[in-house]
């Protein structure tokens, strides 16, 4: 049985969860290409969304590799 998080956890404001797509993990040279939320109000609806960012650089096939988030993608 799957249960929600609002079974699990008592919300008397909005939680907010935020994730992160970068070009890499250094805090100093790589770029934020996506910035995705979620947010679960305390009756149980939920909201999502994302954007995403020209890093203004090359996305490394690392990354790619990982979020599959491609240079094409952020382009504009």
């Amino acid at each position: 049985m799957t249960k929600k998080l609002t079974d699990l956890i008592s919300l008397d404001k909005p939680l907010v969860i935020f994730d992160l797509e970068t070009t890499g993990l250094s805090i100093n040279l790589d770029r934020i290409i996506e910035i995705a939320y979620l947010k679960i109000s305390p009756d149980g609806q939920t909201e999502k969304g994302d954007w995403f960012l020209n890093p203004e650089m090359e996305i490394p096939a690392e990354a790619f590799a990982i979020h599959g988030i491609s240079n094409d993608k952020v382009k504009d």
